[in-house]
């Protein structure tokens, strides 16, 4: 593997007792088309894993209904046995059909057959963090996250799980989390042009709870994309650069988990999420989203 050539950009954030970059990977691009089946190029999904330790990133994040349970294979095979700085994040409460949808599935015995699968298929005795997603497909919906919580809070008990999250969350189930067990992080769709989620994550902050945004560059409208490509092209840098690197200044709870299937494309973002913005520019991306 190879050996860092430089400090990742934001330093680091403490998951419970787990240290980690915060600069991350996520897993999900590895898998097939649409996230279903294997990978193109096997080889090559190896060596983005092996390329990602290499750069000195200590938080990969993944799911079992990816692929379904072919991320996680793909890590084990790429980095088992594991780093003693390395920890792997995943998410239950979801698994795919044969559409290529995502129902949920949290049941009680939906999330402990996940857990099981998730600690066979990467390979471990307990899982580091795992992540309750919850709503859907289109995004967070209300309700009571108390029934599936208390099972991973079991499971938690049982030494399978170290740290508990929630993931596609609304505030008040964030908080009723967190009346039921303590919380490590939370991962949102969060980013320049939906900053739905300011108020909580400086909330998050103060507790000294992770933020973990998805989709860093999802759902802009054409006015916002173009927006913040006007920024990049000034600064000589790719609008995803600029986008990481906002989340990375945005708060030092925002911990980042951009995926991608080329290890080109991951040294790129590793060294684009260190961009430093001015206050200039920080005010007109500011803009983007309000």
């Amino acid at each position: 593997m190879n050996t860092p050539s430089a400090p990742l950009p934001g330093g680091t954030w403490t998951l419970g007792d787990l240290t980690v970059t915060r600069f991350g990977y996520g897993a999900m691009q590895l898998a097939g088309p649409a996230v279903m089946g294997p990978p193109a190029d096997h080889d090559g999904a190896l060596a983005v894993l092996r390329e990602a330790v290499g750069l000195g990133i200590t938080h990969i994040d993944t799911a079992g209904a990816y692929g379904p349970r072919v991320t996680n294979q793909l890590i084990r095979e790429a980095l088992h046995p594991y780093p003693e700085a390395l920890h792997i994040v995943t998410k239950v409460g979801a698994v795919r059909d044969q559409q290529g949808g995502w129902p949920p599935a949290r049941r009680p015995e939906d999330l402990r057959r996940a857990v099981h699968e998730n600690l066979e298929d990467l390979g471990l005795d307990a899982l580091d963090v795992v992540n309750l997603r919850l709503g859907d497909a289109q995004g967070p919906r209300p309700g009571s996250l108390a029934e599936p919580f208390e099972t991973l809070v079991e499971l938690q008990q049982q030494g399978l799980v170290r740290h508990l999250g929630v993931s596609n969350a609304t505030v008040e189930q964030v908080a009723e989390a967190q009346t039921i067990a303590p919380i490590v992080c939370v991962q949102n769709m969060y980013n320049l042009a939906h900053r739905h989620d300011d108020e909580l994550i400086d909330d998050l902050a103060a507790k000294g709870i992770a933020y973990v945004p998805f989709f860093p560059l999802g759902g802009f409208t054409p006015l916002q994309s173009t927006a913040l490509s006007a920024v990049a092209t000034r600064l000589e840098t790719t609008p995803m650069s600029v986008a990481l690197a906002w989340l990375l200044q945005r708060s030092p709870n925002i911990l980042l988990i951009p995926g991608t299937s080329s290890v080109a494309h991951l040294r790129e973002n590793a060294v684009g999420a260190g961009l430093s913005l001015s206050d200039e520019e920080l005010a007109e991306l500011d803009k983007i989203g309000h």
